[in-house]
């Protein structure tokens, strides 16, 4: 029964525990069960909050048995990425020289969560500063993807998928700065959105104007990603890009005749890199159900823009404005893996970050002339699945047969653009590479049209229809 419980969605938790079928005690204690079994094969969380969970899913049983009003989460688990603030709980951003520091307030999203009634149960492991796409850090060591165990989970929020892939909560916060939710989604055959700029407020951002970093769900289907949503929208004063955003969130039908007429393009590649074997043919798989199920698929053009060196750019010259002094004073505790990307700019001038920034504007206006005559965009998440275990990030990747350099560009060059337009995209489970690990499917709508994409990425889940879950021997 715990291990049921721990595989039911946020929308069906919601409505057990509303009818009393579920105690909010019997859910959290499932799960934090869970989670100790699994955390020394996963280490998918840096935090485990049991007591206070505990305590917290006492009060919550107490307020239904009451019949007092509930949250549209009451008693529900979620598990916060440690870069993001949670008041009374660490927030070490993976790094040693961050471990004991202590928020005295949640971030927006974690309060507003927090607010409809959703209990933390703890705090998923990153790598320091959420520096790469790949879940490993000298603080807490490597977490390992829950489909096989010599893999990796990805990153940034590799933590987080694991999570939400092994039944660790069906709700987790996560963030994406360059794909940093939608990569370790796609390995771990979980959903992860990555919203319209502004969509959901982000307060913690060094330079808000600028910025192309983001709060994102993370959860097993599109309908509890949307329920995140309903609960994590809307304008805050702190987030420019927030300001007069309004919430409008519903949890959209499993409805396939929602592809009925949608015109959609696609393409294998930005600019024609190399694809898994296996990764294409689900791929071509998939246009063909959706070309079955009456949408209008086209292949669209290539980019013609190298995407990786403009995020590079303005990325990396953020990262080295935040964190060079931290590295020049506690490099001994800092990975190597790190330092070298701040230093890596070092020599980047002002004219370089500008011009970088030209550039994204460019790719933005890019993307709009594709959307013009066109619904949504598709693509792979990643260009092939999870790569090995203790792959560092300036390692050559190999697809097919052939070994590159920079897996950046090679291995997930669908997701950094996104990041830099603000438009939609979302990743969900789409089929099996042939080591038998998930594939991803990104799907990307118009800007600020985010409820339009959940609408189409529900439809094709169904269609899809995958259920399968990792298992684990306890």
């Amino acid at each position: 029964m715990d291990n049921d419980i721990c595989q039911m969605s946020a929308i069906e938790l919601q409505l057990a525990i509303q009818t009393k079928r579920l105690s909010p005690v019997e859910v959290i204690s499932a799960v934090l069960d869970r989670a100790q079994s699994l955390q020394p094969i996963l280490n998918c969380f840096i935090t485990l909050c049991g007591e206070r969970a505990m305590e917290e899913a006492r009060a919550a049983e107490k307020a239904v048995m009451a019949g007092q009003p509930l949250g549209k989460l009451h008693g529900i688990p979620f598990s916060v990425k440690d870069l993001v603030n949670t008041a009374g709980v660490a927030t070490t951003f993976g790094a040693l020289p961050m471990q004991h520091n202590v928020p005295d307030h949640d971030a927006v999203s974690v309060r507003r969560l927090r607010e409809q009634g959703a209990i933390l149960i703890g705090k998923t492991t990153t790598p320091e500063f959420g520096s790469k796409g790949f879940t490993d850090s000298p603080l807490f060591g490597t977490t390992r993807n829950a489909w096989d165990a010599g893999k990796t989970c990805g990153g940034s929020s590799g933590g987080a998928a694991v999570a939400i892939a092994a039944g660790l909560g069906p709700l987790a916060v996560a963030t994406d700065g360059g794909g940093s939710t939608r990569i370790p989604a796609a390995c771990n055959g979980v959903v992860g959105i990555k919203q319209s700029i502004g969509v959901i407020p982000h307060d913690q951002a060094a330079d808000l104007i600028g910025n192309q970093t983001y709060v994102t769900p993370m959860t097993r289907n599109v309908q509890d990603t949307a329920l995140m949503m309903q609960v994590m929208a809307g304008a805050d004063a702190h987030d420019p890009w927030s300001i007069g955003r309004s919430n409008e969130f519903t949890i959209p039908s499993a409805n396939p005749d929602s592809l009925s007429g949608c015109r959609i393009k696609f393409r294998l590649s930005p600019n024609d890199e190399p694809v898994a074997t296996d990764v294409e043919n689900v791929f071509q798989s998939v246009l063909a159900q959706l070309t079955q199920h009456g949408a209008h698929v086209s292949e669209m053009p290539t980019l013609g823009l190298d995407i990786e060196p403009i995020w590079r750019t303005i990325n990396h010259t953020t990262w080295n404005g935040r964190y060079s002094k931290l590295v020049q004073e506690r490099r001994n505790e800092l990975s190597p893996t790190f330092q070298r990307q701040i230093e890596s700019v070092v020599q980047f001038s002002a004219i370089d970050y500008q011009a970088a920034m030209f550039a994204r504007t460019a790719l933005f206006h890019r993307i709009q002339a594709l959307l013009n005559d066109a619904d949504f965009l598709v693509m792979p998440t990643l260009t092939r699945t999870a790569l090995d275990l203790g792959t560092d990030i300036f390692d050559t990747i190999e697809i097919n047969g052939q070994h590159y350099d920079n897996i950046r560009a090679r291995w997930y060059p669908w997701t950094m653009p996104f990041n830099m337009t603000g438009h939609p995209a979302i990743s969900i489970p789409c089929g099996w590479g042939t080591d038998g690990l998930p594939i991803g499917l990104q799907i990307v709508g118009h800007y600020q049209r985010d409820a339009e994409l959940l609408t189409m990425a529900t439809a094709i889940e169904t269609v899809l229809n995958l259920r399968q879950q990792p298992s684990f021997d306890l």
